[in-house]
């Protein structure tokens, strides 16, 4: 078998099965084994908690003050694409798809098929099957039962033409964007770690930036992220992004609770 191309049905079987077969391709895996790393003992610390949004939250916050670092993926059009596992700096989308894995994981030896198969379409290690843009980030990860939609009041949908990805060329998509003010006012139908991508208003490019939502004990709303301006993963009011970076819309998701109904196709 081709460690490069597995199919999500032999993704998800291996870990129904709880083998680590997938995980022997050390060319890989840009880090060490994850048995030695940080995540591994969170995911360990969290697997108590019952409900997967206790631990995005659990695993996220104790990531908080790590620093922001871009640019980490290796792979191009004309360059192999390389599974990168890091669990010490972050940007704005790795930071959300280690601690989704890491929560998805019950056990450490899942991390890396769960980060495969939300960072790549069908768990695909392979440049064109990475996704690049968060709009086909959030497709991929409904269709592979990782998300599901938050839909709420107010919403309304978008097309824009993506263009930003020289090597990818054009495209269509169908954007679910929630204005600013919708947002604030339906604040009551958010939980702690949801997913908040913020639409771009830049021609050619869906989304600017991503990240948790965290709702404090007093019903305030924060962004739980990687930030690139302050150089770290922190919290911050949601509404002071909002303005700070003139973010006129939203897309939500809500992380899946993780079970049977996982289509195996």
């Amino acid at each position: 078998m081709n460690v490069a191309t597995i199919t999500r049905r032999k993704l998800l079987t291996a870990m129904a099965g709880g083998t680590v077969g997938l995980m022997s391709a050390p060319a890989l895996a840009l880090m060490p084994p994850v048995s030695d790393k940080r995540i591994a003992r969170l995911i360990s610390e969290a697997s108590a908690l019952p409900a997967v949004s206790q631990r995005v939250d659990f695993i996220s916050k104790a990531l908080i003050g790590s620093p922001y670092r871009g640019h980490t993926l290796i792979g191009g059009p004309r360059r192999a694409e390389r599974f990168v596992l890091r669990d010490d700096a972050f940007d704005c989308v790795t930071f959300c798809e280690t601690v989704l894995a890491a929560a998805l994981a019950r056990e450490p030896a899942q991390f890396e098929m769960q980060l495969r198969l939300i960072r790549y379409k069908d768990g695909e290690i392979a440049w064109r099957a990475r996704n690049h843009y968060f709009s086909d980030w959030c497709a991929n990860n409904v269709a592979n039962d990782v998300c599901k939609k938050l839909v709420l009041p107010g919403s309304e949908t978008i097309d824009k033409r993506l263009t930003w990805m020289r090597g990818l060329g054009p495209r269509q998509v169908s954007i679910t964007a929630l204005p600013r003010q919708a947002l604030i006012d339906n604040r009551r139908l958010l939980s702690t770690g949801d997913i908040v991508g913020f639409l771009s208003q830049r021609p050619g490019l869906d989304y600017f930036h991503t990240g948790f939502v965290v709702v404090t004990d007093e019903g305030d709303l924060m962004l739980r992220h990687a930030a690139k301006s302050r150089g770290r993963v922190l919290d911050q009011p949601l509404a002071r992004f909002l303005a700070e970076n003139r973010a006129q819309a939203v897309t939500l998701l809500r992380v899946k609770e993780p079970g049977t109904s996982r289509p195996v196709i």
